[in-house]
């Protein structure tokens, strides 16, 4: 089973999650890749990935790349460099072939634009895959995954589990209380809260993932 990796907003961590899933499930024997259909400014999440999926090429891995640091929409044109969603999906499909897993890290929140009139969520419906969603913790991160995750029903879509990502080594009172309320308010499993730099997944993420819900 393959699953599409959102976030709450950019920089909440979807790359680091992803690279730690990869690892994990190549740890257990598991063929899994992942796949960057878009970037934008740099291209090291794609390389990363391409890297923690067994030195992929980065093309596939990351077929389409924008050099300004905005979103793809803006970017393509600036850049008189069109998306067309089926070249993606196209991707997704020959790395799907040769990796029964695959990771789908999309760019920054759930409904961002690739095209005037298709979104980043447009790609996650038309790839039909479940969803985990990757959220930085801190105050706020309750309303940020709330209304991603009824946006990610609205699309007829499951989210198969949630991250909670520490992005420093300060914990105040929302981030000490957050994963313990997030299931029952979401009626979603929190798959894991991520300690500052935390490098490894528990493997009761694995079994989670492997049979959800």
């Amino acid at each position: 089973m393959s699953f599409f990796v959102t976030g709450t907003d950019t920089g909440v961590g979807k790359t680091h999650v992803t690279r730690l899933m990869l690892h994990a499930f190549r740890h257990a024997g598991i063929n899994a890749a992942g796949y960057k259909p878009v970037s934008c400014g740099d291209r090291d999440d794609g390389r990363i990935l391409a890297a923690a999926s067994g030195n992929l090429p980065i093309d596939a891995v990351n077929p389409v790349h924008l050099k300004s640091p905005l979103s793809p929409y803006v970017a393509s044109l600036l850049e008189n460099q069109p998306v067309n969603p089926a070249d993606l999906l196209d991707g997704f499909r020959r790395m799907a072939l040769a990796h029964p897993v695959v990771f789908v890290e999309g760019v920054g929140g759930w409904e961002v634009p690739l095209t005037a009139t298709y979104r980043m969520s447009d790609l996650a419906k038309d790839l039909a895959l479940p969803v985990i969603l990757v959220a930085a913790n801190r105050l706020g991160v309750l309303n940020h995954i709330l209304l991603t995750i009824d946006a990610i029903r609205s699309k007829g879509l499951a989210c198969a589990g949630i991250f909670l990502n520490q992005l420093d080594d300060e914990l105040d009172t929302a981030m000490i209380t957050n994963k313990n309320v997030i299931p029952g308010l979401t009626g979603v499993p929190l798959l894991e809260h991520l300690i500052y730099r935390q490098d490894l997944l528990d493997e009761e993420v694995l079994r989670t993932l492997e049979c959800p819900s």
